[in-house]
């Protein structure tokens, strides 16, 4: 305790004035107060990371640098996956729906002709046949090779269906592949698009293309023929003597009045059948895609454009039947997508109402806003992702120098054991192993505040009291 005589009062008191000795004297109880609250040890006190006992549990810090953040790396963790249904595709469809068998129109008795002119198509040039839909193709490779191995699994597919069939899209379906458009191509281009697409799926084949079964490119037989018959187009080039002999042959007991009728691209053409055998030119005529043959024996003209009319009616009706049922696969899709999202949504609405299970990290201490940072499904979450999703550190009050992410240990028959990996950023360098750092589940990212934080902190709470002292001396 300081003593003062009275005479050394008098002095103070003269020397300062009364005013100002009165104002000193009022602070007495404040710097009272302020003693006698830092001598109870309830000042302000902040979170902070240090060594040693916490409730049980031992407190171990290790700094974070290349071979700790491996050594914290390679602790066992596999994230969620996300749900199945989120890789999902709406598809297309079960497939399209045909018109089924078609009846054949009825003929009328035609009226005689005497006359028969000799009408012959211009010479055509398909150009090299091109894949379409319906077509079989198979691939093949060398026996004994070593990439029978690595197609094992595709010829397997294609031999149990003796082929792939080129689907209405265009496309064929293989496995480990997946659907690849080839229709309209040549079968050179197609196996180059093959090849590619096996490359990419870490198959590198060598094999070759064949088409088995010839389906997207007809020719019609009918008439006064033996059978009538659909000729498949084939790689080969065809002939009229051809697609005759594979329809059985000519009927008609008298040449000199039948004739073959040849319907194309909507121009109609005959050859008399006295022409036909006469000139063994008009044999060798070069069929394509889309003609149609008719024998008539009764020089029936209207008899033949009764035919091809019920021909192009056949065609409009299966383009109708295709557009109605490209209609039913749309609607069948739509359906199907509209459930794969609401199987969505409803997965998306377990995750705002925190009833999707995920895992999760929490930040606290210093940060932008503190909060719970969900782990991504399918991938790993490293600590830069959470600091920056947070908003980062607070710059006026973090302190860079420390950042914490504190682990238990799961380890059973162990002790409890929290691991706080220490992030020195005051170089700013090591900024680097917070982008390399993975997280883990019920981590917790703490960053303490900077030391001039905490002395204003504690003024600030100081700083009310002051002034209720002072108010309290004055009254």
């Amino acid at each position: 305790m300081l003593l003062v005589n009275n005479k050394g009062v008098d002095r103070i008191i003269t020397g300062l004035g009364w005013s100002l000795t009165l104002q000193i004297l009022r602070l007495f109880p404040f710097f009272f107060v302020v003693i006698l609250v830092g001598g109870c040890s309830t000042l302000y006190r902040s979170a902070k990371v240090f060594e040693g006992d916490a409730g049980g549990a031992e407190v171990r810090v290790v700094g974070l640098s290349a071979l700790t953040v491996a050594q914290a790396n390679s602790s066992t963790y596999q994230p969620k996956n996300q749900p199945d249904v989120f890789s999902l595709t709406a598809g297309t469809g079960s497939g399209l729906r045909g018109p089924g068998a078609l009846p054949q129109g009825p003929l009328t008795a035609p009226k005689p002709v005497k006359r028969l002119e000799l009408r012959v198509p211009p010479a055509p040039n398909p150009g090299p046949y091109t894949i379409g839909v319906g077509d079989v193709v198979l691939l093949s490779a060398p026996s004994g090779a070593s990439t029978v191995q690595e197609l094992s699994g595709l010829l397997a597919a294609q031999n149990a269906r003796r082929g792939y069939t080129v689907q209405d899209d265009g496309s064929i379906n293989t496995p480990n592949v997946g659907r690849v458009k080839i229709a309209g191509m040549t079968i050179k281009n197609a196996e180059g698009l093959l090849f590619q697409k096996l490359v990419e799926s870490k198959i590198e084949p060598t094999f070759s293309l064949e088409i088995t079964e010839f389906n997207s490119r007809k020719i019609s037989v009918g008439g006064a023929v033996d059978r009538p018959v659909i000729v498949p187009v084939t790689l080969s080039p065809i002939y009229l003597d051809e697609v005759l002999a594979a329809a059985g042959g000519i009927t008609a007991t008298d040449q000199s009045e039948a004739s073959v009728r040849l319907y194309r691209n909507g121009t109609l053409y005959q050859i008399p059948l006295s022409h036909l055998y006469a000139d063994t030119g008009q044999t060798k005529l070069r069929l394509v895609d889309g003609d149609t043959v008719f024998v008539d024996t009764r020089h029936d003209l209207a008899r033949a454009q009764d035919f091809f009319q019920q021909q192009l009616m056949l065609v409009d009706l299966r383009q109708r039947a295709r557009q109605t049922a490209l209609e039913e696969l749309k609607t069948e899709v739509a359906l199907h997508r509209a459930n794969l999202d609401d199987a969505r949504n409803n997965h998306i609405k377990r995750i705002e109402l925190g009833s999707d299970n995920r895992d999760y990290v929490y930040l606290t201490g210093e940060v932008g806003v503190q909060l719970r940072f969900a782990l991504p499904f399918d991938s790993r979450a490293k600590l830069a992702d959470a600091l920056f999703d947070a908003g980062g550190i607070a710059a006026a009050t973090g302190d860079v120098s420390q950042i914490y992410v504190l682990r238990v240990s799961k380890e059973q028959d162990l002790p409890a054991e929290i691991t706080a990996w220490h992030l020195d950023a005051s170089n700013a360098a090591n900024f680097v192993y917070a982008a390399s750092f993975e997280l883990r589940p019920e981590d917790i990212i703490f960053v303490a505040e900077q030391p001039v934080t905490r002395w204003d902190r504690t003024m600030s709470q100081l700083v009310p009291n002051f002034y209720s002292a002072s108010s309290t001396v004055g009254n």
